[in-house]
């Protein structure tokens, strides 16, 4: 309505000055002076009338749009005007006005409820640039590095120089664990980057997390199911020792007193030795228990190089084609791209992948159309990985949780060391070995470097 009345007194105020102009031109040729100069004062007052009611408009426009962006919501035009279309205007500016400090106010109250919930938050949180300035950073953040207020990273210096360079150094989406150690305690922190964008400047959010609570949880849970374990194999040689010299110690003795030769009949003689030889046997397979526990804790640091993907699956399909048991189960490996490389020691990482194979062809053996893969790739984020997936019956979810830990089996072959071997083997590479299981669909074994 405002915008229709504004054009119909432009358009009534151009005609005027137009027919103005008519009569100036028709008192010049006449020649009427008094029309002549009456018209050109009337045409001299209409301009400037035109110019000022132009500019009237635009500085109105002008001054609402100034006190948006200075979030001036105060600002009103007055509505009881006797020229209509200023009046509609008016109250048109001042409508919109009320609209937006509306949703600015609601704006506020959102961050206001987010700033909140971020100030509760139970891990840390920080926002900084490229420059290390640091935006935003939440009191428990503050309250774990025991350090306030941080507005620069270069401060994390001044709680601990190696916590400034793994800031100083961080990468989108980075994962880091460090371990901070002050005058209170030692606090185990988890560090993970992700890269955002606000205002069109590039920043990096980074989460931090105190794990120690957490991990002492898990170090215990590993601490009883290893001992579980270790328990149960001990006592499964043991216990057959036991017994066995408890009978053998039945033929010699008697009432507490030795028994003499000549009693013993050939019998006797022959149950002790084998008795004897049993009791060998055990010892013999405790000291191999003893000796792959010995094993686990004697892992090597990688000696890495620059391995071809291709290659390495290559040398592997190449050793696991030996242990295929029958011709139904079918053995792939798969590289993309041809030209993936990995940073790694071969000798480890073929071992391990030669354990994981080995498994799941045992695991299809008595899988009709059996299939095991060995794939490697790079996700979308540059994480490298290696897969080895199989069609197997799958592991139970009751044991799922119980696969890594040492000597833990469920085979009648076999220490149980060998996928806590692999696990150690990629953490000491910086990555990891995880498994996901589909009982008679699918199983899983993936391994992420670095």
């Amino acid at each position: 309505m405002a915008s229709r009345n504004f054009y119909v007194q432009l358009i009534f105020r151009v005609l005027l000055i137009t027919l103005t102009a008519l009569a100036l031109a028709f008192a010049v040729f006449k020649p009427w002076y008094f029309t002549l100069a009456f018209s050109i004062v009337f045409l001299i007052a209409q301009v400037y009338s035109l110019i000022a009611f132009i500019n009237s408009t635009n500085r109105k426009i002008s001054y609402f749009f100034d006190a948006i962006r200075n979030e001036d919501f105060t600002l009103r035009f007055p509505e009881k005007v006797s020229i209509k279309s200023f009046k509609e205007l008016n109250q048109s500016l001042n409508r919109v006005n009320g609209l937006i400090q509306e949703v600015h106010l609601q704006l506020q109250i959102r961050e206001q409820y987010y700033q909140e919930i971020l100030k509760q938050a139970s891990i840390g949180i920080m926002t900084f640039n490229d420059k290390g300035h640091i935006l935003f950073s939440n009191p428990t953040l503050e309250k774990l590095l025991n350090y306030t207020p941080l507005n620069h990273i270069k401060q994390l210096a001044q709680v601990d120089e190696g916590l400034y360079q793994v800031f100083k150094s961080f990468k989108p989406f980075d994962r880091k664990l460090f371990q901070l150690t002050n005058e209170r305690e030692q606090i185990q922190l988890a560090l993970k980057s992700t890269p955002i964008t606000l205002d069109g400047k590039s920043l990096i959010l980074v989460v931090v997390q105190d794990i120690h609570e957490e991990l002492d949880e898990k170090e215990t849970e590993s601490w009883v199911r290893l001992i579980r374990v270790l328990t149960h194999e001990i006592m499964n040689t043991i216990t057959p020792i036991a017994s066995i010299s408890d009978s053998i110690i039945k033929y010699y003795k008697n009432d507490g007193k030795v028994v003499s030769s000549k009693s013993l009949d050939e019998t006797q003689i022959k149950n002790t030795l084998k008795g004897l030889e049993v009791i060998k046997e055990q010892g013999g397979n405790l000291m191999d228990f003893v000796q792959s526990y010995r094993s686990l804790l004697n892992v090597p640091e990688p000696n890495r190089t620059i391995v071809s993907g291709k290659k390495l699956l290559g040398k592997i399909e190449v050793l696991m084609s030996t242990r295929q048991e029958d011709e139904q189960t079918n053995f792939y490996v798969e590289c993309n791209p041809d030209n993936l490389e990995f940073f790694i020691d071969e000798k480890q990482i073929a071992q391990v992948l030669i354990n994981l194979g080995k498994n799941a062809l045992q695991s299809v053996r008595e899988t009709k159309n059996g299939q095991v893969y060995i794939i490697a790739g790079i996700e979308n984020d540059g994480v490298k990985y290696i897969e080895v997936k199989d069609n197997g019956p799958g592991i139970p979810t009751d044991l799922i949780d119980e696969i890594f830990v040492p000597f833990f089996t469920t085979k009648n072959e076999g220490t149980g060391i060998g996928l806590s071997l692999s696990k150690q083997v990629m953490q000491l590479h910086g990555g990891n070995l995880k498994v996901r299981s589909i009982p008679n669909k699918e199983t899983v074994f993936r391994m992420t470097f670095a």
